[in-house]
């Protein structure tokens, strides 16, 4: 064989970074591509399930069925969620302004802080995993890794020995923590608009406390408050939790190339139609934390071409079930908690 008849690869497969390389592909295969039709169709479908849902416990009215309506609820605002995630990361509109303004009001319908939410999301895309810069990884309530665990105090001492067990448990609160956490945000005066965001949070409250006090007897609104609120922290909480939990955890100097940044740190989660409809594409976690602005229905496609992509660069990609990827984050919680309960032994 002549060395004019080696087949070779345009130059434009073989410049670049890595993912210089890969991107050119997706944008080849037109996977950048706005989708609004899909868009259309699926905001529409959550909106009418939210209003439907509120129709609901209006018509229902004094009646324990209602906790079962809350439970629905619960589900739905997890989807309003992902909608203004989808906005945040503008995969719905191109323009910021667009993107904006319906992530805004995705977030007003759950009482969630936009520009609080935002920030914090950001900085987490930028350095996933990373134990020093990753807000995501912030021991307030649990601890990541063994280091945070040795210099751990208060509630993080002392939850994190066992905090494996804890963990889906806490996860009833993940949702009242969403409120707090956004309200105390509105302290920062550098988080933009602010006053914008405070108006926002306070009427969602105030809404949603007087539709439920209004329609429902004192003790059933207490008790459709807690199912509503509790079930969708849990619901918002097994979103995230298979994505990077569980993976390898970056620290000080730590910073790989953006492509194996995002792709060691991340992991997928096998399933079909119904897997991306719960989880809201957040299963694709590579691919979305590759291309944050590809919009979701197209994850899906993209996963062969990064996937081939990694294998030709010998780059770990890392792809389970569910559940598997559930006891995966639960072992790895629980090995981080190893020295709180050593030290335990040791006393």
């Amino acid at each position: 064989m002549t060395t004019n008849s080696i087949v070779r690869p345009p130059p434009s497969e073989r410049s670049g970074s890595d993912f210089a390389r890969l991107s050119r592909k997706i944008a080849d295969a037109g996977l950048m591509g706005r989708r609004p039709g899909y868009y259309a169709l699926r905001t529409t479908v959550v909106a009418g399930l939210y209003i439907g849902g509120w129709a609901t416990v209006a018509l229902i009215g004094d009646s324990w069925w209602t906790l079962t309506v809350a439970a629905f609820l619960a589900v739905v605002f997890g989807q309003v969620a992902l909608l203004a995630h989808d906005a945040a990361h503008r995969q719905v509109f191109r323009r910021r302004r667009a993107s904006e303004v319906s992530g805004r009001i995705a977030g007003a319908g759950i009482g969630m802080g936009y520009g609080w939410w935002q920030d914090k999301h950001t900085r987490h895309h930028a350095n996933p995993n990373h134990e020093d810069l990753d807000p995501d990884l912030d021991p307030d309530l649990l601890v990541w890794s063994q280091d945070q665990a040795r210099v751990a105090t208060g509630l993080p001492r002392l939850i994190g020995r066992w905090q494996a067990f804890l963990f889906f448990p806490l996860l009833t609160l993940e949702g009242f923590n969403l409120h707090v956490s956004s309200v105390k945000a509105l302290a920062d005066r550098s988080l933009k608009h602010r006053a914008l965001d405070g108006v926002l949070l306070f009427a969602h409250f105030a809404v949603y406390l007087t539709v439920l006090f209004w329609l429902l007897p004192l003790g059933m609104a207490i008790a459709f408050l807690a199912v509503h609120q509790c079930l969708f922290g849990v619901y918002l909480g097994s979103l995230f939790a298979p994505n990077h939990k569980g993976m390898p955890i970056l620290k000080g100097e730590d910073r790989p190339d953006f492509l194996r940044r995002q792709v060691l740190t991340s992991r997928n989660v096998r399933g079909g139609r119904l897997t991306d409809v719960a989880l809201g594409g957040l299963n694709h976690q590579i691919e979305h934390h590759l291309f944050p602005s590809m919009p979701s229905p197209n994850l899906r496609r993209a996963r062969a071409i990064v996937r081939r992509h990694c294998e030709d660069l010998g780059v770990d990609y890392v792809e389970t079930g569910l559940v598997t990827s559930y006891r995966l984050a639960l072992v790895s919680l629980h090995q981080a908690g190893a020295p709180l309960r050593n030290a335990r032994v040791l006393a």
